[in-house]
């Protein structure tokens, strides 16, 4: 392929993945006094509620999932005690579970007609609510914070487990005792994965439509959806979206950072083999005090989620709808499927083009690709329809409405947004463990183009691939907000049913659809245990 196509091809493919984001700046090219009006309008109404509000619940689930993850990752890590081997892969269970499903857990089981406050008020005649209500902020935050703090987990303890060892011996060697060790080196030297783990989480829950939108928690992305489809105001929709795209920008700057100083570090850390680089045995309380740090994330955020769901699930089984159940399997494993089939495919040119050809223009699409997953499922509906808009509003019989939003193809192109760049950081780990050299020797054979990528480049990226396509269906079959919005006439997915099932306090029925996801979402979990467990 000649190298001018083949980099206008690439130039194309990255402007198709932007698309929302360049909808979102074309909005406000086209600000009037008509947009400044409503601009105002909302500055003294919503706005300062839904800045307030992500502000509150920003803050509150970074403090919550650093002091969660750190906690956990520092017990694991540094100490050992009974169970230790079994909560370094049981402390991932969480990201299994939806957070939206988290919230649905809880709220079945501890509102007022609940089976526990129902079961204290007859046991002990209490009249009234027992406990406050969860569907609020400080619910929320809970949520959250015991369904994203394995992202911090993940990131502390891999810069512990690799950079804290050899300056720990050090300390000791010092006459520091074990607690000033812990303060002054390991916990310095992990904040900068605490800091990128803490970004993700953060990105997370401004992402984040379910439980915002069943709790009645007014965020951006609540609002976003609110002025879209209720209010039917598509610039006041733009200008959330934008100022909620400004917002994970900065965490993603942030993520950024952090990663950088974790690179820094490693540079310089080395694993020791002493005795130092042991985890140091604990007895007693201590043992107990650290088997207690690492159960509690477990049970609250994923033991007892799913014990509630299975609950309604056991007491309604007669009455589950299994017919619907299966359309909405099938509708939910074929666009899982379809996504996952072709972000695989566009992460394989890509990294290809990039091992390839290396320049800047490939360079630059590799990165523009890469934030789509920063980029929230419903700024990626913004920024799809805007367009749709404008034009039907120069061409009323342009047949492009029905094209993106009646058919598969609007949702299955939010899906290659935002999930493309999970299946090309896979695809770019696996090429990275491959030597450059090994293309030298396959062109000093007679192989090049096409004939090196499918006889020695694919062979070794099996693996890769494989993990690019589970990941990016896991992802898919989780995903609400956009999906909520694009999905095709009577294509509901498990995820969309049991967001709506659950705000019809239909929480029995809830429950099949819900655990599904969960069972599913298993699936990466237990091969990312496996990785970490792997010498």
């Amino acid at each position: 392929m000649p190298a001018r196509l083949f980099q206008l091809l690439l130039i194309l493919l990255a402007l198709l993945l932007v698309l929302p984001v360049l909808a979102l700046a074309g909005a406000w090219l086209q600000f009037d006094h008509t947009s400044a009006q409503v601009l105002r309008e909302m500055a003294d109404t919503v706005l300062p509620a839904y800045t307030g509000t992500s502000l509150i619940l920003c803050l509150s689930v970074a403090a919550g999932v650093a002091v969660v993850g750190m906690g956990t990752a520092s017990a694991v890590t540094l100490f050992d005690f009974p169970g230790r081997r079994h909560f370094e892969w049981a402390l991932l269970l969480p990201l299994a579970m939806p957070a939206y499903v988290v919230a649905y857990a809880y709220t079945d089981f501890l509102q007022f007609s609940g089976p526990l406050q129902t079961w204290i008020r007859e046991a002990f005649g209490v009249r009234g609510r027992v406990f406050p209500e969860i569907r609020n902020t400080p619910g929320a935050v809970w949520v959250f914070t015991f369904s994203l703090y394995p992202y911090v987990y993940l990131l502390a303890r891999t810069a512990l487990a690799e950079r804290a060892s050899q300056l720990m011996e050090a300390a000791r060697l010092l006459g520091a005792p074990m607690g000033r060790r812990i303060r002054e080196v390991a916990l310095p030297l992990a904040r900068p994965a605490v800091a990128a783990g803490v970004a993700l989480a953060l990105m997370e829950t401004l992402a984040d439509f379910g439980v915002a939108s069943y709790f009645g928690v007014q965020t951006f992305t609540a609002g976003i959806y609110k002025a879209w489809l209720v209010m039917d105001n598509r610039v006041a929709a733009a200008q959330l979206a934008t100022m909620l795209l400004a917002l994970v920008a900065l965490l993603l700057w942030l993520e950024h950072r952090a990663q950088q100083r974790m690179r820094f570090a490693a540079l310089r850390g080395q694993r020791a083999g002493s005795a130092e680089a042991q985890p140091v045995r604990l007895h007693g309380r201590r043992a107990w005090l650290a088997w207690l740090v690492c159960a509690v994330p477990i049970l609250a955020g994923f033991v007892l989620p799913v014990a509630f769901m299975v609950r309604p699930l056991v007491g309604g089984w007669d009455e589950l709808p299994w017919s619907m159940f299966v359309q909405w399997s099938v509708n939910s494993v074929r666009l899982a499927g379809l996504s996952a089939l072709l972000s695989t495919l566009l992460a394989l040119a890509m990294a290809y083009a990039l091992r390839m050809r290396p320049g800047w223009i490939t360079r630059g699409v590799v990165q523009l690709t890469g934030l789509g997953y920063a980029v929230p499922g419903a700024v990626i509906v913004v920024g799809l329809l805007l367009p749709v808009g404008w034009v039907q509003a120069v061409q009323p019989d342009s047949s492009l409405g029905y094209w993106i939003t009646a058919t598969a193809l609007g949702i299955v192109w939010a899906y290659l947004v935002r999930f493309t760049a999970v299946a090309l950081q896979s695809v770019q780990s696996g090429y990275a463990r491959v030597p450059v050299s090994l293309d030298d020797s396959a062109r000093m054979l007679g192989s090049t183009g096409l004939a090196l990528a499918r006889r020695v480049h694919w062979p070794l990226l099996r693996r890769s691939t494989a993990a690019a396509a589970l990941l990016v269906f896991v992802d898919v079959m989780k995903e609400l907000p956009a999906t909520l919005v694009l999905r095709p006439f009577n294509s509901d997915t498990l995820a969309v049913v049991a967001y709506q099932l659950a705000r019809d306090e239909r929480l029995g029925e809830a429950a099949l659809p819900a655990l599904t996801l969960v069972v599913v979402g298993l699936v990466p979990v237990i091969l990312l245990s496996r990785t970490l467990r792997q010498r």
